[in-house]
């Protein structure tokens, strides 16, 4: 009888590595945006994260596969927490932690969940699809973070999680945030989707909280494409976020040696991988996008280095207009990895925030908006399920006043030039 044949790897010759990195290295489109051009992201990627791509599709492994596990390993590793679950997208990854939280017990259906009002969408979505209540509270006017104290007035008997949001990168300020929590025995689920990297005295975001989420967008600081990512150091909570976000299947250490021996009266003897013990999803992320994120993550502090450079530059040009503008704060101690550079138009400027879009966009520097500005006034939120505390009157200043623009490591001498001189071009003549 013939033997089955051992599982092998196909190996990328040194002369094909070769190729790939030369042509890499020869297409500037690949490295920078179009001259004259700055768009609010832009992915930076090497032959590293195409060979490692490439041996995912020669090995057949295209699917969730050994390098979306060693990937979540070296997140956790970098973030600091014990387990870290890949999804496919940062708005996936809050969907499955509140999923995980109501199917835990340990937030029923109809509780509260406090956020910022000035966010992205994504972050109330899916408290309202799992059948919870957004709380929506004001966020502080320099950090344009969630407000500590906006937060402690906002608890009410139904409250059971605080959903802070690092804006930007910027660092909520978890320590007040954690010490709430405590006082009032609340979960704490951490959205650092725009914060990779970002620290308070070193300790990395999404390390403070019971659950955090991440997102690897293309536009962000580093990127596989689409995906996301959910820390957590409580391992029953791991379980159920590995189970919903394939199907609502048993996780694999239950299936270890117990393939046809799942404790189940009524599915006794029953194939163990097709027993489904809870309503998931298929949320999983691919080995290819996987195969990016692992070299992405090596790169992440050197990107943010050059992120801050590029942001240094805006802030010194930008610093004699302060009149005009509101510009980004870092609190002392923090770390602010600036997925984008955020400023406001104060109302006193003698121009109005669109004519200062239209000069920017006309010249090739991409605007938007400070993501939904106000959630609670957009159309799609305006008739679900809430609750308002105060008049959110920061929150309606972002929304009214705000722009971001790129700052990534993408932007070459000249673009950041192109900005820093468009800006004068346009505020000269105030």
């Amino acid at each position: 009888m013939k033997k089955m044949p051992k599982n092998q790897s196909v190996r990328i010759s040194p002369a094909l590595r070769s190729l790939i990195k030369k042509t890499i290295a020869k297409s500037d489109w690949l490295h920078h945006p179009p001259h004259g051009r700055v768009n609010v992201g832009w992915p930076v990627f090497d032959e590293k994260e195409v060979l490692q791509a490439l041996d995912s599709l020669l090995n057949v492994r295209i699917s969730q596969g050994p390098k979306v596990k060693r990937f979540e390993e070296d997140a956790a590793r970098y973030v600091g927490t014990r387990y870290a679950v890949a999804c496919n997208s940062g708005s996936s990854a809050n969907l499955l932690a509140l999923n995980a939280l109501v199917a835990s017990g340990k937030v029923p259906r109809g509780s509260e969940v406090i956020l910022p009002a000035t966010t992205f969408p994504t972050v109330a979505s899916p408290i309202l699809q799992v059948g919870l209540v957004p709380v929506y509270v004001d966020v502080d006017e320099h950090s344009w973070n969630i407000d500590p104290k906006e937060v402690e007035k906002a608890i009410g008997r139904n409250t059971r999680v605080i959903m802070p949001v690092h804006t930007f990168g910027n660092p909520a300020d978890m320590p007040a945030i954690m010490k709430i929590a405590r006082k009032h025995k609340l979960i704490v689920l951490e959205d650092c989707c725009e914060a990779h990297g970002a620290a308070i005295e070193k300790r990395k975001v999404g390390s403070f909280g019971d659950l955090a989420t991440l997102s690897f967008f293309v536009a962000h600081n580093i990127t596989t494409g689409e995906g996301g990512m959910i820390f957590s150091n409580d391992r029953a909570l791991v379980d159920i976020l590995r189970s919903l976000r394939e199907f609502g299947r048993v996780s694999d250490d239950v299936l270890k040696d117990r393939r046809f021996s799942f404790p189940d009266k009524v599915m006794r003897g029953f194939d163990a991988r097709y027993i489904f013990t809870r309503l998931g999803y298929n949320l999983r992320m691919t080995d290819i996008a996987a195969s990016l994120g692992i070299e992405q993550l090596k790169k992440l502090d050197a990107f943010n280095k050059k992120r801050l450079a590029v942001v240094r530059t805006y802030l010194k040009a930008l610093a004699s207009y302060e009149k005009y503008l509101a510009l980004p704060a870092v609190v002392r101690g923090h770390f602010h990895s600036f997925y984008g550079f955020p400023f406001v138009v104060r109302e006193n400027a003698p121009f109005s925030r669109m004519e200062l879009v239209r000069f920017l966009e006309e010249r090739g520097i991409e605007t938007r908006p400070f993501f939904g500005g106000c959630l609670p006034d957009q159309p799609g939120f305006r008739n679900e399920a809430k609750r308002v505390v105060g008049k959110l009157p920061v929150a309606r200043w972002i929304r009214d006043y705000s722009i971001f623009i790129g700052c990534h490591p993408a932007l070459t001498p000249n673009h950041i030039l192109h900005v820093t001189s468009t800006f004068k071009d346009f505020l000269s003549k105030y």
